[in-house]
């Protein structure tokens, strides 16, 4: 039973580290796709925009891992190293559908979800394909 308990916790503290890094990834993500300084712009400025785009993307991203954790073999690291393989082509996947977004749209993306104004339509619709895409890899992954 003791020896369980502690694999166990072993397990939950290999992923809880995979999680964070990959929760850490995606927001130098939000921060690369954005002009500005993200921490600065959320926690100084207030910035309603920026800081949904980070919060769905942190969303996505716990989805996937989440999703990854729950789908792994046994073994702790094949599980650990399909997490990290299914984090990263989720948060790639992200912004290539960021990316491509921003092509079909007027203006640049990035600049007008952190516009401090206002809090731009275009952030929901930048959250949602954020949150959409997370769902497909999670989808495909289990």
């Amino acid at each position: 039973m003791i020896e369980d308990i502690l694999q166990e916790s072993g397990a939950a503290l290999a992923y809880g580290v995979v999680g964070i890094g990959l929760m850490a990834l995606g927001y130098l993500v939000v921060e690369l796709t954005t002009p500005g300084s993200l921490g600065r712009q959320i926690w100084t400025d207030r910035n309603r925009g920026a800081a949904l785009i980070l919060a769905a993307k942190l969303l996505g991203v716990g989805a996937i891992v989440t999703t990854a954790i729950a789908a792994s073999e046994d073994d702790l690291a094949a599980g650990v190293l399909s997490t990290v393989v299914y984090g990263v082509l989720g948060i790639l996947l992200t912004l290539v559908a960021f990316y491509l977004l921003d092509l079909l749209t007027p203006g640049k993306l990035g600049a007008t979800v952190v516009d401090a104004a206002e809090l731009h339509p275009s952030c929901w619709v930048v959250a949602a394909t954020d949150l959409g895409t997370a769902a497909i890899v999670a989808a495909a992954i289990s």
